[in-house]
């Protein structure tokens, strides 16, 4: 937003600036679809951004039913509800829904929700505090139950107040009034009879989701060919992904996918650098370490290898789809962070640095971030010390 303030900005800047400012955020697709989108704007849409969620959806690419309801309830007040992650939770717990969340029918329950429960004179605020109360108190594992302003709504709460007194109680499990009747046959919002009620997890037993597929395991080879004499300061060797697929467009070092056993991926490797640059000496290949990164459906192993051309011609002629770059160029260019967490293993073997330590290679400094100011309202917002009557809470909404 500072680099390209306005939709004529980012229209007109180029993708590899897109993709170097993104570079570290992970899904990289997103960036890619900004500009496309602004681009549609500026060039066949008259410079207006769309008002309606029907019409964002429709027009703009990348634009979801999720974006499309933000933008258009945030930005022009459109009456339409929003469904994300933090929403769906709120909503499956307030109304008790033990169903798959991922499930097409809920999927479809959950948006009809959020569309009767929007305020349709303030629907931004209205979904923006629907996500918030997600991501603040009704949290995934430990949420604030006693500091939540729709507890007394909420349908799993008063299950699991139910739950403790039965158990208190010592009282054998009697049929909860609210559930569907049997004749009806197993109703599609609630949780399937195969996965009965877990007192340990309270609340946080709505959702009930699907279990996820583990990400399947893939595994690369790829070298930091450096040069350390060239012309100007030393240079590493960077080549372009393809334009679609995982990373599109960005830049990495030469790569080849290799079997995670290990054969022949360096002579593999060797074929795919002389393909950038000519023939190589290589008995000056090292297998450095591995690094493994893993994207949101992808483990993937690389094994670091590296190779200086020590005592060499400078090569000078570089093709299309690769570059020569300073360590500093390299640090602000259009590169994923696997490749970072490559570069760093590839450091760590120069002299000087510490071979041994994994930490020193793959890990980044730990930072605890600290909570911006509209975070710290929400916090004092929710601590436990405002009044609970219905009037003074009405005047602090207001």
């Amino acid at each position: 937003m500072l680099k390209w303030p306005t939709l004529q900005d980012l229209a007109s800047a180029s993708l590899e600036e897109v993709n170097q400012l993104w570079a570290g955020l992970g899904y990289y697709s997103r960036g890619r679809r900004l500009q496309e989108g602004a681009q549609k704007v500026v060039e066949e849409l008259g410079g207006h951004v769309p008002h309606t969620a029907e019409t964002l959806q429709k027009l703009l690419p990348g634009v979801g039913r999720y974006t499309a309801g933000a933008i258009a309830s945030i930005a022009f007040g459109q009456a339409t509800g929003v469904v994300d992650g933090n929403v769906v939770r709120v909503l499956c717990r307030v109304r008790a829904i033990g169903a798959d969340s991922g499930s097409t029918f809920v999927s479809q329950q959950l948006w009809s929700l959020a569309q009767q429960l929007v305020d349709p004179a303030r629907p931004g605020d209205f979904n923006q505090a629907a996500m918030e109360l997600g991501a603040t108190v009704c949290t995934p594992q430990h949420p604030r139950c006693s500091q939540c302003p729709v507890q007394s709504v909420c349908r799993a709460h008063q299950r699991v107040e139910r739950e403790q007194l039965v158990a208190s109680q010592s009282l054998p499990g009697s049929p909860d009034v609210e559930e569907c009747a049997p004749s009806a046959g197993q109703c599609q919002l609630c949780a399937p009879p195969t996965e009965p009620w877990d007192q340990t997890l309270g609340v946080a037993n709505f959702p009930r989701k699907a279990s996820r597929r583990p990400p399947r395991e893939e595994c690369s080879a790829t070298c930091v060919l450096e040069q350390p004499r060239a012309l100007g300061g030393a240079r590493i060797l960077l080549v372009q992904r393809p334009k679609s697929g995982l990373l599109a467009g960005l830049w990495e070092f030469p790569s080849v996918t290799a079997e995670p056993s290990g054969q022949c991926q360096r002579e593999a490797l060797l074929r795919e650098l002389q393909s950038w640059v000519g023939p190589l000496p290589a008995t000056h290949l090292q297998h450095l370490g591995q690094v493994v990164h893993t994207f949101s459906h992808i483990k993937l192993t690389y094994q670091v290898y590296g190779l200086a051309l020590e005592g060499q011609i400078p090569v000078t002629i570089t093709p299309p789809g690769a570059r020569w770059l300073t360590r500093e160029e390299f640090h602000t260019a259009a590169v994923s962070t696997a490749m970072k967490k490559v570069f760093r293993v590839y450091e760590g073997q120069r002299p000087g640095t510490c071979k041994g330590s994994k930490r020193s290679q793959v890990s980044a400094p730990s930072t605890q971030r600290k909570p911006s100011p509209g975070q710290q309202v929400l916090d004092s917002f929710f601590r436990p010390h405002h009044p609970t009557d219905v009037s003074s809470l009405n005047s602090m909404a207001q």
